[in-house]
């Protein structure tokens, strides 16, 4: 059933204080609760829910918590345990008054994250941009030139190993099976382990052919397994369904070769892909690539999509130019790009690319020479975010996690903005109440003394 609507009650209660009373209203987490479009949020989302039923949780809270947890990058349990203790918090969330008891359960966020889907996670973004523009984070004529870039968004996988991913893989088939009653003819659940240790020693010493010789006994056990299943449920179609999904990736790994194509990286993760992006200190990322839009003035990012399968920079360029003229109703006129992005065959926008000389204004090469403003604006969202690591399950995971990693880097940046006017506008006045001293100190000392 859809939320109820929050009415506003002008009738105190008795014994509490409301907390736009009791807050102070200069403070950036107050003044940003006004510069969000919260009605929006509620005409869209609100189609998601039935008509019958339980009441849902409000759609402000659960927007303010996700903008709160990517903002500060707090866990799930983390941003609500603090949504108790901190007022600010509880009022951009759209509370009236104090409350000393957790408003949901951690778990509701990604249950509510998987109903609004990717285009919600757009919509959260998107409504980032007229908040920025409201608090002068952003200007409007930066929405015109965009700098593209890509990065990876890490999985919050294990470092994959073969002799890793051979024995997982088969205590896990042996744990379905186990659990349906299947005898097996052998499980190996000794003999796995202590090849699993013999590797990480023998690696350590480096010897590695006796290395190889235990990686292949733990793939021979796990075929082994592998196909003991296979008989058993040939005849017991009621079990097929069950095992399917987990043989299915057993296969992968028996038959993957080092230079193949579709490996397989991680069990619970299987759409993980290894991505080089040439660094010196880490040459191998697992995860998913991502595109980055940001303004080339402001660093406000206004547009970010996951790309499954790795593709070329240069081919996912005419979908960010067209996400970014979504999310701010804008046509990007120019855009910026490193040298990943060439043969894209973009025609409709101005394409420049690093180290173009040829025709170049100076206002170009001014607007070219920030284009690798980007690079620290992904490290932050790396860092400051939750771009560094994604947690949240599968390809719509990824997806959404990068999204509402780009809104949190902005409501930073917004928050920033409003502590600096906050502060200027401190010193002007400090500064005219000293000047009014000054001038009272010597129009009281030029006075002629009464007699």
């Amino acid at each position: 059933m859809q939320p109820k609507k929050q009415i506003a009650n002008p009738q105190l209660e008795m014994f509490r204080n409301r907390l736009e009373n009791i807050l102070n209203r200069q403070h950036e987490l107050y003044r940003l609760s006004g510069l969000i479009g919260w009605e929006m949020f509620e005409q869209e989302f609100g189609k998601l829910y039935a008509e019958e039923g339980r009441p849902g949780i409000p759609i402000r809270l659960m927007v303010g918590l996700t903008y709160l947890g990517h903002a500060y990058q707090l866990s799930d349990e983390e941003v609500v345990r603090r949504w108790v203790e901190n007022p600010y918090y509880q009022y951009f969330c759209g509370a009236e008054y104090f409350r000393h008891q957790l408003p949901i359960d951690p778990s509701s966020l990604s249950r509510w994250r998987r109903r609004i889907g990717e285009q919600g996670a757009e919509l959260i973004l998107m409504l980032t941009v007229p908040a920025g523009l409201k608090s002068e984070a952003v200007q409007a004529a930066s929405l015109e030139r965009i700098i593209f870039d890509t990065t990876v968004q890490e999985k919050a996988v294990a470092f994959p190993t073969d002799s890793r991913l051979y024995n997982r893989s088969r205590v896990r088939l042996v744990k379905i099976a186990l659990a349906y009653g299947l005898g097996l003819r052998q499980t190996y659940s000794r003999l796995g382990p202590q090849a699993l240790l013999k590797v990480g020693r023998y690696l350590h010493a480096r010897q590695r052919k006796r290395a190889e010789r235990e990686i292949k006994r733990l793939k021979t056990f796990l075929g082994r397994v592998y196909r003991d299943i296979h008989r058993k449920i040939e005849d017991r179609l009621e079990l097929k369904s069950i095992f399917l999904p987990e043989l299915a990736l057993a296969e992968r790994l028996l038959t993957q070769e080092r230079q193949g194509k579709n490996k397989l990286y991680s069990l619970h993760a299987p759409e993980v892909e290894c991505i080089s992006k040439g660094k010196a200190h880490k040459k191998y990322e697992f995860g998913v690539k991502v595109s980055v839009a940001t303004t080339n003035r402001d660093n406000f990012v206004v547009g970010m999509f996951a790309e499954h399968g790795n593709p070329y920079d240069g081919h996912t360029l005419a979908r960010a130019i067209e996400q970014v003229q979504r999310v701010t109703g804008r046509i990007v006129q120019r855009s910026f790009a490193d040298r990943g992005y060439r043969g894209h065959g973009i025609k409709d926008t101005e394409v420049l690319i690093s180290g173009r000389k040829r025709g170049m204004t100076p206002q170009m090469k001014k607007e070219l020479k920030r284009r690798s403003a980007i690079e620290p604006v992904i490290g932050h969202m790396k860092t400051d975010g939750k771009l560094g690591r994604n947690y949240l399950l599968g390809e719509l995971g990824d997806k959404i996690n990068a999204l509402l990693s780009g809104a949190g880097h902005n409501i930073r940046i917004i928050l920033r903005k409003l502590r600096e006017m906050l502060l200027f506008f401190g010193f002007i006045s400090l500064s005219q109440g000293r000047l009014r001293l000054i001038l009272g100190a010597a129009f009281y000392n030029l006075a002629p003394m009464p007699n």
